[in-house]
């Protein structure tokens, strides 16, 4: 039934919880993951006004930020897809900057996935919510199934 799923995550304890669904879904014919984490772009606002920290110039501080964000990120993917990887399952991992809904809902166009499995709620976790806002969106948006883990 789902032999290919995106798993987006965002490395919050709700994105983490979804690993117990996987390994159900396992059980159930899953042979892929692609494992997805997108650099929220809108972090790098305050550098497009001019911004600036102990006298450094915005791009050289926005080009550093960026890129101990992505090595984080990508050490953090690589934990991941290693478990993936350690239940037998093909893991194919993407990491890109951008708006987490449309990068997510691009992937699922793009690897042809048959569902997409995501925490109800990320890092930012509003409780007053009842859905998290990028959640939401990808389950208004996704052409595919979207299966919702609770906090």
């Amino acid at each position: 039934m789902f032999q290919r799923i995106l798993y987006p995550t965002d490395f919050s304890d709700v994105s983490a919880k979804a690993m117990d669904y996987i390994r159900e879904l396992k059980g159930s014919g899953l042979k892929t993951i692609v494992l997805l984490h997108v650099i929220d772009k809108r972090e790098f606002k305050c550098f497009e006004q001019g911004v600036a920290w102990i006298g450094e110039l915005p791009a050289q501080f926005e080009e550093r930020y960026r890129q101990r964000l992505t090595e984080e990120s990508d050490k953090k993917l690589k934990t991941v897809a290693a478990e993936l990887d350690g239940l037998g399952l093909d893991v194919q991992t993407r990491l890109v900057v951008g708006v987490p809904f449309q990068e997510i809902l691009k992937a699922e166009e793009e690897e042809s996935v048959s569902a997409i499995i995501i925490g109800s709620h990320g890092k930012s976790n509003v409780r007053e919510m009842l859905l998290g806002s990028v959640s939401e969106k990808v389950i208004r948006k996704s052409k595919t199934p979207v299966i919702v883990i609770k906090r």
